[in-house]
């Protein structure tokens, strides 16, 4: 499949400029979509210009999400990743489907929905063939690694909706610090607290599928810097401790 990358940037960029510029949000995920795409073509084995445009169209749902719902947040507006995946396909947008505006060859339109509609889902489902497996893997990983960067460049309301402040005195919840330690990526339903959804964004890192994936993590730093967040409270700042101390020796090192 030939990817036209002018078209889909330009795509891009005509859709987005239907959303208000000035909305911290927005801009955030102009920059995210544009970051994870590079990651995309830089992490995949093959086929580096389709999995650059999977990255490119897998968050498009967060535009139309933010100006519904002023959210990121799905469990309380919706499914970002299948409302962008309508949004491309379906009758979400007014203007109808747009996939057609970001590359002209339908050959692959099912391939980059299933990257697109799965790329947030706690686990993917068996039964994938493995081209769109590893297409969905990567779109995954590169997605992981600039949640991270995100974590260490924006600021927290306009990532998580909490102040500073409640980072700082946030508890942290057992089970979160479990599934830390068993080295998975924490559900979303067992998260209670602020420092719960940092621990959940600092778990991507566990389940992470391509060596160069890692190395990335590594070279860019943004974990470490997490895992060095302070807290007032004093048992989330040891426990925290502990949970960097664990990372660095089995992740890091």
């Amino acid at each position: 499949m030939q990817v036209d990358k002018h078209q889909a940037l330009e795509a891009f960029t005509n859709y987005v400029a239907a959303y208000d510029p000035g909305n911290p949000r927005i801009a955030l995920k102009v920059a995210h979509t544009l970051r994870v795409a590079r990651l995309c073509e830089r992490i995949s084995p093959s086929e580096k210009d389709l999995a650059w445009l999977c990255g490119l169209l897998h968050d498009i749902g967060r535009f139309e999400q933010v100006r519904r719902f002023d959210t990121f947040n799905d469990s309380v507006s919706v499914p970002h990743a299948r409302l962008g995946a309508e949004v491309l396909f379906g009758a979400a947008d007014p203007l109808g489907p747009r996939i057609r505006e970001f590359v002209d060859d339908p050959s692959e339109d099912e391939l980059i929905r299933t990257t697109i509609i799965t790329h947030s889902d706690y686990r993917l489902a068996d039964g994938l063939d493995e081209r769109t497996r590893m297409l969905c893997d990567v779109l995954r990983d590169a997605d992981k690694i600039d949640i991270l960067k995100v974590n260490c460049i924006c600021p927290i309301q306009d990532i998580y909706g909490v102040t500073d402040e409640d980072m700082r005195n946030s508890r942290l919840s057992p089970a979160v610090v479990r599934t830390f330690y068993e080295h998975r990526t924490v559900p979303r339903d067992i998260r209670q607290y602020p420092a719960d959804i940092l621990v959940g964004h600092i778990c991507f890192a566990w389940e992470l599928v391509f060596e160069k994936s890692r190395r990335i993590v590594v070279e860019q730093g943004h974990l470490e810097s997490m895992l060095s967040r302070r807290f007032l409270r004093e048992d989330t700042r040891r426990t925290f401790e502990e949970m960097a101390t664990h990372m660095r020796a089995r992740l890091l090192a």
